[in-house]
C-alpha cells in the first residue's frame, strides 16, 4: 500500500493506494499549529479506519507547499509509520521537463498535477487547481511544463470580502438562485461563483490561443465540481488529480526490488 500526502495551505489531502487503485482518500483542514506527534497519531488513526497498519505500507510520498509543516510531517512519518517519505522537490524524477525560469519555484502540487495529466490524459492541457490559490498550468503534448498563472482562490476572495468590508457577511459558497442577487448573500455568491467562472473561461481561451485548439482542460481541487457545473470549457473533473500524480512520481522513484 502507498500513502500519498498533499500538504496545502488550506487542506491536507491523503490517499491510500493499492497498486493503481485509490482505496481510501481523506481531505482534512491544515492546522499550522499541529505538532509531529499530532500528525503521527492522526495518520495512524486514518490507517486504522482503513484496516491498514503502518507495516502494510510500501512507501509514502509527500508534496508540500507549507515549508514550516514539511519537517513536522516528515518526522511524523519516521516516528509513527517507520517510513522515510519521498518528498517531491527539485531532485525527484517526474518525467516532466519544467521550462519555468527557476524550476525550484514551481509548487510540488503543481508538478504532481502536471505529471498526472500527462500520464492519464496527455497534452496539451490546461490544468486548473482550485485550492487556496487558483492556478492555471500549461502542459505541452511533448511533456513540458511551461508555467501558468496564479490568482487568489474563491474561498480566499470570499474571506477577504468579509474581513475588509464592514457590512459584508461571511457566506457559504454555493450557487445563488440567479446571477442578479436580490440580497447581499446572493449578490456575493453570484459575484464570487459566476465571476470566477467568467475568469476561468477567459483564461482558458487565452491558454488555448498559446497551446493550440486541441488543448484539454482538466480541473481539480475541492471547488472544481462547483465551478465546472457552470461552464462548458472544463473537459475533465479529477478531484484527486494531485494524489494520482504523487502515485506516479513514486513509481518513477521507488527503490528497486
Amino acid at each position: 500500500m502507498l500513502l500519498t500526502l498533499d500538504l496545502g495551505n488550506t487542506n491536507l489531502t491523503i490517499g491510500l493506494y493499492d497498486g493503481k487503485e485509490l482505496r481510501h482518500h481523506w481531505r482534512l483542514a491544515t492546522d499550522h499549529a499541529r505538532m509531529p506527534d499530532e500528525y503521527g497519531l492522526q495518520l495512524l488513526g486514518l490507517l486504522g479506519r482503513a484496516d491498514c497498519q503502518a507495516d502494510c505500507l510500501s512507501g509514502i510520498v509527500l508534496a508540500s507547499v507549507v515549508p514550516p509543516l514539511t519537517g513536522r510531517m516528515i518526522q511524523a512519518c519516521r516516528e509513527y509509520l517507520q517510513q522515510e517519505p519521498l518528498v517531491v522537490d527539485a531532485g525527484v524524477k517526474t518525467g516532466l521537463r519544467i521550462r519555468y525560469d527557476d524550476p525550484r519555484q514551481v509548487g510540488a502540487d503543481r508538478v504532481a498535477d502536471a505529471v498526472a495529466v500527462l500520464h492519464l490524459y496527455g497534452g496539451p492541457a490546461c490544468v486548473i487547481d482550485f485550492g487556496t490559490a487558483t492556478t492555471f498550468n500549461a502542459v505541452t503534448k511533448d511533456g513540458e511544463y511551461l508555467g501558468g498563472a496564479i490568482t487568489a482562490g474563491i474561498n480566499l476572495a470570499a474571506e477577504a470580502l468579509f474581513t475588509h468590508a464592514a457590512k459584508l457577511p461571511r457566506i457559504d459558497l454555493q450557487r445563488p438562485p440567479s446571477v442578479i442577487g436580490r440580497n447581499t448573500v446572493h449578490a456575493m455568491q453570484s459575484g464570487l461563483l459566476f465571476g470566477y467562472v467568467a475568469m476561468v473561461e477567459g483564461m482558458v481561451a487565452r491558454f488555448r490561443a498559446e497551446l493550440g485548439p486541441e488543448m484539454k482542460v482538466v480541473a481539480t481541487g475541492g471547488l472544481a465540481s462547483l465551478v465546472a457545473k457552470e461552464t462548458k470549457v472544463v473537459d475533465i473533473i479529477a478531484p484527486w488529480l494531485t494524489l494520482e500524480g504523487l502515485r506516479i512520481i513514486w513509481e518513477l522513484n521507488k527503490p528497486a526490488g
